[in-house]
């Protein structure tokens, strides 16, 4: 009766994990963004933490769906400005014509059949007037406020209306 148990039981957590959501995210050309770190260290910490931010999106999607997200630009809020010096460039956010943008390419799978897929160009020219959830020291907390109101709009809502 154990073995029977513990087999069913071992059924049932791959089961779920097939049946689990899942988000994938890819760079097209990414030194060739509009906007990212010039040095090669800093632009892949920007790219991971990017992914690690659509990761966190899995956990919304219904069971079986995985999102495929293609990132073919970027340009981050603000405006780089270089140091003398050799030290580090800083980001200045002025609240001009420097709101975060991006453009890219999604598919939505319901098991592996694709039900919505499209080209977006993302922006927010209001980012500095609107409240935001993300900490002061996420230094992308303007793109992921970006990006959750793109998903919510397009994902979450569209897919609870099917």
């Amino acid at each position: 009766m154990r073995a029977i148990t513990r087999s069913l039981l071992a059924v049932a957590l791959l089961a779920c994990g097939a049946a689990s959501a899942q988000v994938s995210v890819s760079y097209v050309k990414p030194e060739d963004f509009a906007d990212v770190p010039r040095s090669a260290v800093d632009r892949e910490r920007v790219l991971k933490d990017f992914s690690s931010y659509f990761d966190t999106w899995s956990a919304r999607l219904p069971a079986g769906q995985t999102l495929k997200i293609e990132v073919l630009d970027i340009d981050l809020a603000g405006r780089m400005w270089p140091r003398r010096n050799g030290g580090e460039d800083i980001r200045v956010l002025n609240d001009g014509a420097d709101w975060p943008r991006m453009r890219l390419r999604y598919t939505l799978e319901q098991n592996g059949q694709s039900v919505r897929s499209g080209d977006e160009q993302l922006s927010n020219m209001s980012y500095m007037q609107r409240i935001n959830r993300y900490s002061e020291s996420d230094t992308l907390r303007y793109e992921k406020q970006m990006l959750d109101e793109w998903f919510d709009k397009t994902i979450v809502r569209k897919t609870a209306a099917r």
